[in-house]
């Protein structure tokens, strides 16, 4: 088949049989695929869109050759259109290509030569005859069974969800969330796609929405809208937003009068979707699950800050001699001064930078309480931040959600107000991280007579979710609060500590020593992003290992201000991807990324069900193409992703600054440059600084690094919780 020998003729008809998927993209359907066309020796390579295709399959296009300057001679199809396989080899290959979980490239061919050209009607008609063959019992048939049901109906919603200008990368998401329903309920409301959906978002239901006919001023189109901009609000870590800022922000995305955003503003409230009330004099708007934590956040602590602590009286002159003794460490007067604090009140914050000594009180107060056989139970927002404080305090230590112990079938915790957590001291670390929402549901666990220590840095990145609840609750005034700010002689030795502090206060960070061998901080002063990229690979991948011993994968985090652009951390982790673990197989492609055993990888988003949480880092220990399953190590803890959950899950070798929150890593390495100039601020750089244990490495523009020391975050985050404390008669 020759192409044509200029543009002008008419479109081409192609057909052939599917051999290779060179790539197909989930959101919106783009596909290079490598096809047989009978009677020509070559393989020749199809461009086009199409919701899902496998190996195997074949493909009717209509379109017209184009000789690419990269790629080379291609045929780009306008009208696509997918045909399941006829011929023994292409089913085999279709069967095999993982599509369907429980048979891989294995039980295809088997399939294949038992059942021949019949073997789809014997899967959906027959199947008790699968059990025929060995290696398919009961189970493996049910499997096959289900996985091959849900394949055609998500195939009806791929094809239903493009044909409205929608990828299928959700569609499997839908079909989980609805069953066979899909299409009646996305019919019905398009817009609950956005609330029901994760990964989708008001834009893509909104084009269905249109798509379906929803007239765009319409009364359902503006309420979805006002929700969607209050939670993208929320999703810069506000509880509220100014009332008249809502309409106008509204307004303008949608492009619907005012009148009618108001009228929809009015309808979400009757409806108890949106809270109104007053925050310094100007009326704001919560989405109604913000305003209920808030409240509820406010309550529990006031409830809690009533009566005496469990231990009773201890005396102070005794106390801090005794446990003196037990641990060997004598207490500076500041340290001192917080421990007498925080025995005499029922709730405590300490809070302070790194080598300010918050480990060294905290065991000394547990100490002295547990003498007085007060239960303790410890806890932290991530795996991460928990195992720290249990190697810090030699106790057990769990996540908050571990801690407050999630039930899936009813999907909340079991630990509530009804049925309160067993303790009678809560001690919680990096409280800075913790959003409203989580802490709202911890506090309400907390029995009345308990007593709480909330620890944290109030100088870190607020919580990834809404609120500030560590700056709120010390800007109240209301609970007692212990400031530490003396650095101790063992930890000023360390360059790590010493900048975190000097850039805390303003003030550029101290050059490595060139006299010293090794330092545990330093600054590579480079002048362009595309220098400061190689700089970083070559840091991760040989020179820290060689200098230090640290394993590239294992030890050496990248930590960006950005995720997007050459130095954020999509493009740097597909770099680093193919630089340490590239010749890894089997690979598999999903959501916009390439996985393969070995990856290091993170948890995106809170899965209940697998107690996996937003920013938990582990490493995918197997790929089973047989079963379609990814096997990911998490701190010990195998998890099972099914394919069309690894939406979840994101490459790791390099992540933000905002997901390392609560982390420690034994080397840092951080790229700045003026690109990320809208992220160049003081707590950002100082956070990832913190994160460094051993190793803290600066790569960029001498100008960059100088505006992040100088630049304070001037948005603060639009909550009502302070005052809510500071007003309150407790």
């Amino acid at each position: 088949m020759k192409p044509p020998l200029h543009s002008e003729t008419p479109p081409e008809f192609l057909t052939g049989a599917v051999e290779r998927v060179t790539f197909h993209s989930e959101e919106n359907g783009f596909c290079v695929l490598r096809i047989k066309v009978r009677g020509e020796r070559d393989l020749i390579t199809v461009v086009g869109n199409t919701p899902t295709v496998t190996p195997g399959e074949y493909v009717e296009c209509h379109g017209e050759w184009v000789n690419d300057r990269t790629h080379g001679l291609q045929f780009k199809t306008k009208h696509l259109r997918v045909i399941p396989p006829s011929t023994l080899e292409g089913i085999e290959k279709y069967l095999g290509s993982g599509m369907v979980k429980g048979i891989g490239p294995h039980f295809a061919k088997k399939l294949v030569q038992a059942f021949g050209e019949q073997v789809f009607e014997v899967i959906e008609h027959e199947s008790e005859r699968l059990t025929e063959l060995d290696g398919i019992g009961p189970k493996r048939k049910e499997q096959v069974i289900q996985a091959w049901a849900e394949q055609r109906v998500i195939r009806a919603i791929m094809v239903f969800l493009q044909s409205h200008g929608v990828g299928s990368a959700r569609a499997v998401r839908i079909y989980k969330t609805y069953g066979d329903k899909a299409i009646e309920r996305v019919r019905e409301n398009p817009y609950r796609l956005a609330l029901d959906i994760h990964g989708i978002g008001f834009k893509t239901a909104d084009r269905i929405a249109q798509r379906l006919g929803i007239p765009a001023d319409s009364l359902i189109r503006a309420q979805a809208g006002v929700r969607h901009v209050l939670q993208e609000f929320a999703n810069e870590g506000h509880c509220a937003m100014e009332q008249g800022r809502l309409v106008e922000t509204a307004s303008q995305l949608l492009e619907i009068p005012a009148p009618i955003i108001e009228q929809a503003i009015t309808q979400e409230v009757a409806e108890g979707q949106l809270i109104a009330e007053i925050i310094a004099g100007k009326p704001c708007l919560f989405l109604a699950p913000l305003y209920r934590s808030e409240i509820g956040v406010a309550k529990h602590l006031q409830r809690l800050l009533r009566g005496v602590p469990p231990w009773g009286q201890i005396n102070a002159d005794k106390a801090i001699p005794w446990v003196e003794a037990k641990t060997g460490l004598l207490l500076s007067p500041s340290q001192r001064v917080a421990l007498i604090q925080t025995i005499n009140n029922k709730i405590t914050v300490i809070t302070g930078g790194p080598g300010v000594g918050k480990t060294t009180v905290v065991n000394s107060i547990l100490r002295i309480v547990r003498a007085k056989q007060t239960q303790v139970l410890l806890g932290a927002p991530t795996g991460r931040a928990a195992k720290r404080l249990a190697e810090s305090t030699g106790l057990e230590a769990k996540t908050i959600h571990r801690l407050l112990e999630f039930d899936p079938h009813a999907m909340g915790f079991k630990h509530h107000a009804a049925n309160p957590l067993q303790a009678d001291l809560i001690v919680i670390d990096e409280v800075s991280m913790v959003d409203v929402g989580l802490m709202n549901q911890l506090l309400q666990a907390i029995p009345n007579h308990a007593a709480c220590i909330l620890i944290g840095d109030k100088d870190q990145l607020p919580s990834v979710g809404p609120g500030q609840i560590l700056a709120d609750i010390i800007a109240s005034q209301k609970i007692s609060t212990v400031h530490l700010s003396e650095v101790f002689r063992q930890a000023a030795s360390s360059k790590i500590v010493v900048n975190a502090h000097r850039i805390n206060q303003g003030k550029m960070p101290e050059k490595a020593d060139e006299a010293a061998t090794l330092s545990d901080f330093y600054f590579i002063p480079t002048k362009s992003p595309e220098t400061i990229q190689d700089r970083v690979l070559e840091l991760v991948t040989s020179r820290i290992p060689k200098r230090f011993g640290f394993d590239s994968t294992r030890d050496i985090q990248v930590l960006t201000p950005m995720n997007r652009g050459s130095l954020g951390a999509r493009a740097l982790n597909g770099l680093l991807q193919q630089q340490l673990n590239g010749q890894s197989q089997p690979k598999i492609n999903r959501f916009g990324w390439s996985f393969a055993p070995g990856d290091k990888v993170i948890q995106t988003v809170n899965n209940y069900d697998k107690e996996v949480f937003n920013g938990d880092i582990g490493r995918i220990t197997r790929i089973a193409l047989e079963e379609g399953l990814v096997h990911i190590d998490f701190d010990g803890r195998e998890i099972e992703y099914e394919l069309g959950e690894l939406d979840e899950i994101a490459l790791a070798y390099a992540t933000s600054v905002h997901k390392s929150q609560g982390s420690e890593y034994p080397a840092v390495v951080i790229p700045l440059a003026i690109q990320h100039y809208t992220l160049l601020q003081r707590n950002l750089l100082y956070t990832g600084i913190t994160r460094g244990k051993r190793l803290v490495v600066l790569v960029g523009q001498p100008k960059a690094l100088a505006i992040a020391v100088k630049r304070i975050n001037s948005t603060a985050r639009l909550t009502h919780l302070s005052a809510r404390l500071a007003n309150s008669q407790i």
